[in-house]
């Protein structure tokens, strides 16, 4: 396998490109330093690079494209759509039809604004949980890695030159399946925090009833409660992780999964809380969001589209069967290579990830980089291990075997140091002070 071509792309696309990417997660940097595939063209789970080389891909444009790419009834869908027009001077009826069909499928919701990404959805949702509360506070899940492109959130990370002391002072911290540590923040700031944000799930289940004791726990504190269903939307279940929690948030928020790739997500809630956003009120006017292409025509027709064909095929159950396939392959293939623990398999079937570690059991990020490295040797692109519709048993099968494989050579690099077997420096985290 040769990379030339793409690293040839690599050098020129870092001097028009800052970072070379327009997604961090998608950087260099999150990827083995000369096995950086830069990809053409894509058919439901498989990809081909510049090189010609062709991967298995797991996580699926970072868990966006769930049933695959190029998935004909929605390219259909949106092509035709195309073919009358993607943008008008006023709303299209296309706009309307897109909304009942959400709200018919989100029950906690009761009305619904569309924008392009999960950012534009989830400051939405913060600029009405102020406006409605009248405080200025946000409490955000501390162990979750990603809510919004903003200021409120980016000024809680390490990476955050260029936003100013009093930005960053109004975002606070709390730890999931910790409650105490939300009544604490209450306490601290009585009557300041307008609002709880964070995903229902990642790698650990809500424990003791959390999600719910949270969500009593703000309508008791006057607080919105604000669920990101960006990742659980369309993925636990067609209505988010909220049906399967037993959940009735303020605000939730999609994106993601609900239009197979094209640049679709949607604020929805309350209508006591979302019509600050529009006319028919006598209080100060919330600028929800005026995106130009927030409601772009051949998206929408897309995401009509991803929502029905949920609606008549097995899509949540099918990610759940074959998650489960690639976790137990993959859970086997560490017991088969006494790697309990070094290598773990985390979250759910239908989300999977993997988490590595050195010899004395700590997070590294080199060894991550040798597992990724020896993947892609076997044709398997995997900074996560996410499935999508498109995954059949074939390739869930390679995979394990990939898997299997790559755990040997990880094995030898804890044995015998990864120096011996990594190509280049390891991979970062995103969020990091410096370069």
């Amino acid at each position: 396998m040769t990379f030339a071509r793409s690293l040839e792309i690599q050098k020129k696309i870092h001097a028009v490109i800052p970072g070379g990417s327009h997604t961090y997660a998608k950087g260099d940097d999150q990827y083995p330093e000369f096995m950086p595939p830069y990809l053409t063209h894509g058919h439901g789970c498989h990809v081909w690079d510049a090189d010609g080389n062709e991967f298995i891909e797991y996580g699926m444009g970072l868990r966006a494209v769930t049933l695959g790419h190029g998935f004909e009834p929605v390219v259909e869908a949106a092509y035709a759509q195309m073919r009358k027009g993607s943008n008008y001077t006023r709303p299209a009826v296309i706009e309307l039809e897109a909304a009942e069909e959400l709200l018919s499928i989100v029950k906690s919701a009761e009305m619904v604004k569309f924008a392009k990404n999960g950012s534009d959805a989830n400051n939405g949702a913060v600029k009405l949980a102020r406006a409605y509360t009248g405080r200025d506070l946000v409490a955000i899940c501390g162990t979750q890695p990603f809510f919004s492109v903003d200021d409120w959130f980016i000024g809680a990370t390490a990476m955050d030159a260029g936003i100013p002391q009093a930005i960053k002072d109004l975002t606070l911290k709390f730890r999931y399946n910790d409650i105490e540590s939300v009544r604490q923040l209450f306490a601290e700031h009585p009557k300041r925090i307008a609002c709880i944000i964070l995903e229902a799930e990642k790698e650990q289940p809500p424990q003791n009833d959390f999600l719910l004791k949270l969500q009593t726990l703000c309508r008791s504190e006057g607080a919105v409660f604000i669920l990101d269903e960006m990742i659980t939307g369309f993925r636990w279940h067609l209505s988010g992780a909220q049906a399967v929690y037993g959940l009735d948030p303020d605000l939730s928020t999609f994106g993601k999964a609900m239009s197979n790739g094209f640049s679709l997500s949607a604020l929805t809630g309350k209508r006591k809380i979302m019509r600050l956003g529009g006319l028919d009120h006598d209080k100060p006017r919330v600028f929800l969001g005026s995106t130009t292409h927030g409601a772009e025509n051949h998206a929408l027709a897309a995401g009509i589209a991803v929502m029905r064909y949920y609606q008549s095929h097995p899509v949540v159950e099918t990610l759940c069967r074959q998650g489960t396939r690639l976790a137990q392959g993959f859970s086997q293939a560490i017991t088969h290579h006494r790697m309990e623990h070094y290598v773990l398999a985390l979250g759910r079937p239908e989300c999977l990830v993997f988490g590595t570690r050195d010899i004395e059991g700590k997070p590294s990020q080199p060894m991550r980089t040798l597992f990724m490295q020896e993947l892609l040797k076997r044709g398997v692109l995997a900074s996560s291990l996410v499935v999508s519709y498109a995954h059949t048993d074939e390739d869930i099968d390679r995979t394990i075997q990939a898997l299997d494989e790559s755990l040997g050579v990880y094995r030898k690099g804890l044995e015998n140091g990864v120096e011996r077997y990594l190509v280049g420096r390891p991979v970062s985290p995103v969020f990091r002070k410096f370069n």
